[in-house]
């Protein structure tokens, strides 16, 4: 009894000290994350830093100054390329190495080495969709170059030189809840990043439900309910452009090609109204003589932020805006002479060919009348705590097959067809970075012109404007040489006419210099009007919000960057004002209760602007969104054969141009619906549902709170991320906000003299949330308003408020 008593009293303390140092699911080891020496108390930050500071760091070529302004933004002052992107790729990791990390291992598939097998499926769909492959691609392209090569190489060394300086205490916080450390950065992160931008940027993959739309309601209505132009457009490039070049021609459609059954695949259709805007406005229009440029790229809200603030400052270049955290350069911003900014173009450039094998072996494929080889990679992914996972894919000369059997319950592979090879210009070897490093010192119109001819995915609309008074926008990137409509349904692997057939030149993007008008603007809408001689896409976003920026800017004269803070804050809808006045006369106020008509008042006498108090536009949102639902939903939803609805736009003129559509019938019921029924249901609803959820009607009913605006920490760990935020917007809107999604960074350049820039984004510098930099900013971009940015021309430039120095010498 004695020895077991002895024995038990090793055994529990030795298991004891086992279970609080060993990590569980989601729980970080005990011991290791409480201990007050490396746990995670030591990531808390006092808001004072030491005000001068010493570094030698063996990989600079000459002495680097740092200076960090009040907000914690550094400025990089340094005597050559090689040091000025290592000393960003430092700083840039002191500040966000873990968000660096877990972006680029998501882009890689390499998350289960951090959390299990449970991520395999997650880590499988990446390799499968080409993404390590294609920033394989990528990098070769950046090492070719001279000058990309030295800034990733730069980049990086500095990245690690951080990485070597980490001990167990001083690890990001993320790192000791999931129980892992940090590996050395290499280029290919680099390029990963990219990818994944492209990854989120490449929108949703409609032609899976475009072609069960052929299948089931034949080419008249499909072209009807779906047309290759919307009715109501304001295009990029306005109306009646020449173009002042000479069109390639274009390839032939194939004959008689007949739309193959995509089998049940639920697919994530095109969010409408979630994009970004951007502006920029000639001399002839402000107050100052000089170009005001603005820019607010709308993307998922995360803390720490997508963005991070930074100026490079070395011989032939003084550049200061917004970086990806894990690439070089400047992103997003301005120098002496130029300002640039950027939106999604939404362009045509992923498709999904059907492919015909030999065998079941898959080593042949049927293409051009001939058995061509595939070509197999093996995806080697390992698995913390677990067994290596080995996955073959199957490439033909399109790109990867993805799935011949998906996994259940993975919702990133639900838009993806079993059996199709994936053709993405994401795949092709590229370097963008080359865009930026010309940006970054571009000094007039011909620098832009020429930073753009190195740019090939994700495709943006790239606003510009210079000191010399010029502006201009172009829908700019690597856009494939298509017959009309080529993506818009799946095509067929075996026709060798159904590949893309070249490119478009460079010079053939759609561009807009100096206009008449004296203004340039993007917000994600078509990019020309149907006279342009190239395909793009067949849809692009509903163009409200480009609209409403036209009509706004068009309205303006003797601009000021206060002006320019209001009109990125308006959240006018052009969608309620053009659907309100087709379903208010069907309103039957006899059959309303009280509840209902104090709603239908407010929304009669509603302004339209989605502020953040406003009643009238929490019933219009739920109003809209189950009237659509009501339209659509008995046609467009079958269980085996997925679809998508009409677009914003079509639906519109449903209503106010055929009310007596059939459409307006709900198939699945004996009796006959119209137009007033549905809209008489879906209103009822809509007040119904927030009386549910929020009471009698009043104050509670807000916008805000409908909306629910809030920023989550990047990995959804809870704690982490901000509370809900009480603010404006509508996806509509030009301040396009949604739960989760809006104004990543807002940025208003004025040209000049001396340049002046004013921005904001939501979040803080710092990825650490025990940081008085954490969030700091957001409070600031919630009410809309900017930071003037210190544009600083010297490490003791008096202009900027700087709370700390950081000094680097290589000895």
């Amino acid at each position: 009894m004695n020895k077991i008593k002895a024995l038990l009293c090793v055994l529990i303390p030795l298991l004891l000290i086992y279970v609080f140092n060993t990590k569980f699911g989601q729980t970080p080891p005990v011991l290791k994350f409480l201990n007050p020496f490396t746990g995670f108390w030591q990531n808390a930050e006092s808001s004072s830093l030491p005000l001068n500071r010493q570094l030698v760091l063996k990989g600079t070529k000459e002495n680097v100054d740092i200076v960090f302004d009040d907000r914690m933004i550094p400025h990089v002052f340094a005597q050559n390329d090689h040091d000025v992107y290592y000393a960003q790729g430092y700083v840039t990791a002191m500040h966000r190495l873990w968000q660096m990390d877990f972006q680029t291992r998501f882009a890689a598939g390499r998350i289960a080495e951090v959390v299990g097998e449970q991520a395999i499926t997650i880590d499988q769909h990446q390799r499968r969709m080409g993404m390590l492959f294609g920033a394989e691609k990528s990098l070769e392209g950046m090492m070719q170059d001279p000058k990309s090569k030295e800034m990733i190489m730069a980049y990086t060394a500095g990245i690690n030189a951080y990485i070597h300086s980490l001990t167990k205490a001083s690890l990001p916080i993320e790192y000791k809840i999931l129980d892992f450390s940090p590996e050395d950065w290499t280029p290919l992160k680099c390029a990963l990043l990219l990818k994944q931008m492209s990854a989120v940027l490449a929108m949703g993959s409609d032609e899976f439900y475009m072609s069960n739309i052929l299948k089931k309601f034949g080419p008249e209505t499909t072209k009807n309910l779906f047309p290759d132009y919307p009715t109501l457009e304001d295009p990029i490039i306005p109306k009646g452009t020449a173009w002042n070049f000479k069109p390639l021609p274009i390839p032939p459609a194939p004959l008689g090609f007949n739309q193959m059954v995509t089998g049940n695949i639920a697919t994530k259709q095109k969010d409408d109204g979630i994009g970004s805007n951007n502006w920029a406005i000639s001399g002839e229009k402000t107050a100052s003589g000089f170009p005001i440029l603005a820019n607010d790229p709308h993307l998922d809200l995360t803390l720490p932020s997508i963005w991070y603030q930074i100026q490079l400052h070395a011989p032939g270049i003084n550049a200061y805006g917004v970086s990806l955290p894990g690439a070089p350069g400047i992103t997003i911003g301005f120098n002496q002479h130029i300002a640039w900014g950027v939106t999604n173009v939404a362009a045509d450039v992923l498709d999904y060919y059907q492919i015909k094998f030999q065998h079941n072996d898959r080593k042949l494929y049927w293409h051009d009348n001939q058995w061509k080889k595939t070509n197999k990679r093996l995806e080697i992914i390992k698995v913390r705590g677990g067994k290596t996972y080995t996955d073959t894919v199957v490439y033909t000369h399109h790109g990867p097959v993805v799935y011949f059997q998906k996994p259940e319950k993975l919702r990133m592979a639900n838009n993806v067809p079993v059996g199709h090879a994936l053709r993405w210009i994401a795949h092709d070897q590229s370097n963008e970075l080359m865009t930026f490093y010309h940006l970054n010192r571009g000094k007039n119109y011909d620098d832009y012109r020429k930073a753009l001819t190195y740019y090939t995915a994700p495709a943006q609309n790239f606003v510009f404007a210079s000191v010399d008074n010029d502006i201009a926008i172009t829908p700019n990137g690597k856009f494939p040489l298509k017959w009309k409509n080529q993506g818009k349904f799946l095509l067929d692997g075996t026709d060798s006419k159904s590949d893309w057939q070249g490119w478009i030149p460079a010079d053939h993007n759609p561009t807009l210099k100096n206009p008449p008008r004296n203004f340039v603007s993007s917000a994600n809408q078509s990019s020309t009007d149907q006279t342009y001689p190239y395909y793009i896409n067949w849809e692009f976003s509903s163009y409200e919000r480009g609209k409403r920026i036209n009509d706004l800017l068009g309205g303006m004269s003797k601009v000021s960057v206060d002006s320019m803070k209001v009109m990125l804050m308006d959240s006018y809808s052009l969608f309620a004002e053009n659907l309100l006045p087709g379903i208010l006369p069907h309103v039957n106020t006899a059959n309303l209760n009280a509840t209902q008509k104090e709603a239908l008042n407010l929304v009669k006498k509603w302004n339209k602007y989605f502020e953040a108090d406003e009643i009238a536009a929490s019933v219009f949102d739920l109003w809209s969104k189950r009237l659509f639902f009501n339209i659509w939903n008995d046609d467009f939803t079958v269980a085996t054969v997925p679809m998508r609805y009409p677009s914003r736009d079509r639906t519109i003129q449903l209503i106010l141009k055929e009310p007596g559509s059939t459409w307006f019938d709900n198939v699945n019921t004996p009796a006959k619906e119209d137009l007033a029924g549905l809209v008489n249901e879906s209103f009822k609803y809509a007040c119904d549902s927030l009386e549910r959820k929020y009471g009698s009607i009043g104050e509670k009913w807000a916008w805000a709170n409908l909306k629910s605006t809030h920023i989550p920490h990047l990995a959804k760990i809870p704690g982490f991320g901000t509370k809900t935020l009480r603010v404006g917007g509508a996806r509509s809107t030009i301040n396009a906000l949604s739960e989760t999604n809006g104004p990543s960074w807002r940025m208003v350049i004025e040209l000049g003299k001396t340049p002046k820039g004013h921005g904001v984004f939501p979040g803080g510098q710092s990825g650490n949330p025990g940081s008085p930099f954490y969030d700091n900013m957001t409070a600031t971009w919630a009410k809309g308003e900017l930071y003037d940015l210190y544009y600083m021309q010297s490490p003791k430039d008096a202009s900027a408020k700087i709370i700390a120095n950081l000094k680097i010498t290589n000895k």
